[in-house]
């Protein structure tokens, strides 16, 4: 049975809040996760969907969601706060508890990423906690309103312009913000944490991290993610910062091995809904991979095409059986590159009898360094040949599908 991939739960104060569940390919995670987004952001920027298809490219379920009057969730925005956000992590926390398995990690972004420390500390069942770009202490927020703190001690509110788009600050997040110290919580927080951030961050500044590391205890990892924006706004450093923490919390996490759908060998591909594009997560035996299309045509180039998967599956067998043969009859072959190249041609150019129809057509190229002689050079192009994908795209194919509830 499919797993969803939209829902909402039900805050502290009863409001319905709007979230995601990124899956692995096979749908059996062997952790869960919450990611928290960055402060008047929502879980639809496109860092929060990269890391967390990078997360679920390695087994991990993962939750994000809009905090209270943010993106699809209800409530006010005027009337939350950094205690609020606290309280909207912990009802995730407990709704995945309840529908699924509890969270072993927290990921947090700016704002949220000081959120999931604070949060991280009333949930036993968090091995982890990731902050991307975080803040030190909830204070350094007084420098985002500082234009406006003379009106809004006076009037008790302001209309804040923040990324274009005009929010309303009352009196009450400034004075919520002075009760909170992230540094403090960590100083008493015994769990892995891994900070990472950006010597280029304009919003918050790359000392926010040696203060958040240095108050944290061991283990604990800093990385730099150099170039980056404070949004992460370029796709390769929000996939980066996902791939890092995923092999990272692994080191902390307890994880089981989930058992493989029917078969040891089985392949499991899995797109998500019409935002996803065709970024496709696949699961074949142990072993998780993403595939896509390229920009060109609509895709995203989060990963290999299918016939770039198909070259790649004949050149990585070809390579294989020509290294097989090499070691059996003691050919002195040092290295073996397999370069292929797929293309649709006419046939009259590979000189078939239907010239007006198109076929695939692999061109292979294959380097052999070593001490050769012409003889066994010419020997390994004809074992070539013999590599069973080659003979499984050259021979007589019966694909078999069905419809399974």
């Amino acid at each position: 049975m499919a797993k969803p991939l939209h829902i909402t739960f039900k805050n502290a104060e009863g409001i319905a809040l709007a979230a995601r569940m990124q899956w692995p390919a096979d749908q059996q995670p062997h952790s869960y996760a919450v990611f928290a987004h960055c402060f008047t952001c929502s879980k639809d920027l496109h860092a929060v969907r990269n890391i967390g298809k990078a997360l679920a490219g390695r087994g991990f379920a993962v939750l994000s969601f809009d905090f209270t009057g943010l993106g699809q969730s209800e409530g006010n925005f005027a009337d939350s706060n950094f205690s609020v956000n606290v309280s909207d992590l912990l009802s995730a926390a407990d709704f995945l508890k309840n529908e699924f398995d509890a969270p072993a990690l927290l990921v947090g972004h700016s704002f949220g990423g000081a959120a999931v420390i604070q949060a991280a500390a009333s949930l036993p069942s968090v091995k982890a906690v990731a902050t991307i770009a975080a803040p030190a202490e909830t204070s350094h927020m007084h420098g985002v309103f500082q234009d406006h703190h003379s009106e809004i001690d006076t009037k008790g509110v302001a209309s804040v312009n923040l990324g274009g788009r005009p929010f309303l600050i009352k009196k009450q997040f400034i004075e919520d913000l002075n009760i909170h110290h992230i540094t403090k919580t960590l100083e008493n927080l015994r769990k892995a944490i891994l900070i990472l951030h950006s010597p280029q961050d304009k919003i918050v500044e790359i000392e926010n991290a040696d203060s958040l590391y240095n108050a944290a205890h061991h283990p604990k990892s800093l990385i730099s993610l150099d170039g980056a924006d404070h949004l992460l706004t370029n796709r390769n450093d929000s996939l980066y910062a996902g791939e890092v923490i995923a092999a990272w919390a692994h080191r902390y996490l307890e994880t089981e091995e989930k058992p493989i759908l029917e078969t040891e060998h089985q392949t499991v591909a899995v797109v998500g809904d019409k935002d996803s594009g065709y970024t496709t997560l696949i699961k074949t035996g142990k072993h998780f991979m993403t595939a896509d299309e390229p920009e060109d045509v609509g895709g995203s180039d989060f990963g290999p095409s299918p016939y770039q998967l198909l070259a790649s599956a004949l050149a990585a067998c070809t390579a294989m059986t020509l290294r097989m043969y090499a070691n059996r009859k003691g050919v002195d072959v040092q290295e073996i590159k397999v370069h292929v190249n797929h293309s649709k041609r006419h046939c009259e150019d590979c000189e078939t009898d239907s010239p007006n129809s198109r076929i695939d057509h692999f061109e292979r190229l294959i380097e052999a360094k070593g001490n050769l002689t012409i003889e066994q050079q010419q020997r390994l192009l004809e074992i070539a040949d013999k590599c069973p994908v080659h003979r499984t795209l050259d021979g007589n194919i019966a694909i078999q599908t069905r419809h399974v509830q």
